[in-house]
């Protein structure tokens, strides 16, 4: 998401005073960010006003800072967070010794942002990115042009070409965690404006990951990685679920940003 930079000062500009009785924290640069959108050719009081109606601010502007990278979102499209830098990082790590074009799968990929991350960080990989939701696809499909990505409209591996299977080097899988009854919990910025199939992830969260890790073997080559993200209070169960899937499983934990991810090995090597 576009970062705030702290410092600034307020003066007496009335855009940021609107901003900040509607609550935004960083007011001054949220007022800066809207500006630059306006400078592209958006009308800026239609601007503010979805900002100050609750909107994210990174589906306002059209763009999340992420990696290091700028992220085309739209209305209705998951938002990245910057937990999930650490999927990419352990993503990077893993292929740094793969094989020259090795397929990488963002799967429930909203915006495509972890697979873009992933092929700034390792050249040359076959990207693929799958998610259930149509304007997820729309905009992954132009945040993965660059990398020669394609997008795929569908529910979870039924989404990927069958030549895939049994070729995937890793599978990255943000799939929704929240549990169904915390959904109303989540803030009006999350469970107001994101698809809720990016966030429901049944009754006690594990529904998606379930079906993910049960088929996620099928699809690795032999040696290939499983990625999920998950909570740190949720990762026991969802590494239960990839051991049992056969995979050699450990976790990974970066407090820093929030992150967590469950880390699964098909055995054998390739």
């Amino acid at each position: 998401m576009p970062r705030p930079e702290l410092g600034h000062s307020p003066g007496a500009d009335p855009l940021v005073a609107r901003l900040r009785a509607a609550g935004c924290v960083f007011a001054e640069d949220e007022a800066r960010l809207l500006r630059e959108a306006e400078r592209t050719g958006a009308d800026l009081e239609s601007l503010v006003a979805r900002r100050v109606a609750g909107e994210p601010l990174e589906q306002v502007v059209g763009w999340a800072e992420f990696c290091e990278l700028k992220i085309s979102v739209a209305p209705q499209v998951f938002v990245p967070r910057r937990r999930s830098e650490l999927m990419v990082r352990e993503a990077v790590r893993l292929l740094a010794h793969a094989p020259a074009a090795s397929v990488v799968v963002d799967l429930c990929c909203g915006s495509g942002a972890i697979g873009a991350a992933i092929a700034h960080g390792v050249p040359g990989i076959e990207l693929h990115a799958a998610d259930v939701e149509p304007a997820a696809i729309e905009v992954a499909a132009r945040n993965i042009e660059r990398f020669h990505g394609e997008a795929h409209l569908g529910d979870l591996f039924a989404a990927l070409p069958v030549r895939l299977r049994g070729n995937v080097r890793v599978l990255a899988a943000n799939a929704p965690y929240v549990p169904s009854e915390e959904i109303a919990l989540m803030p009006p910025e999350a469970r107001v404006h994101e698809p809720l199939s990016a966030l429901d992830g049944g009754r006690d969260g594990l529904d998606i990951q379930r079906r993910v890790a049960a088929q996620a073997g099928e699809w690795l080559a032999p040696g290939g990685w499983l990625l999920i993200e998950t909570s740190k209070r949720q990762s026991p169960a969802t590494a239960a679920l990839v051991s049992a899937a056969g995979l050699d499983t450990r976790v990974r934990r970066d407090a820093e940003i929030g992150g967590t991810v469950v880390v699964g090995r098909r055995p054998g090597s390739g």
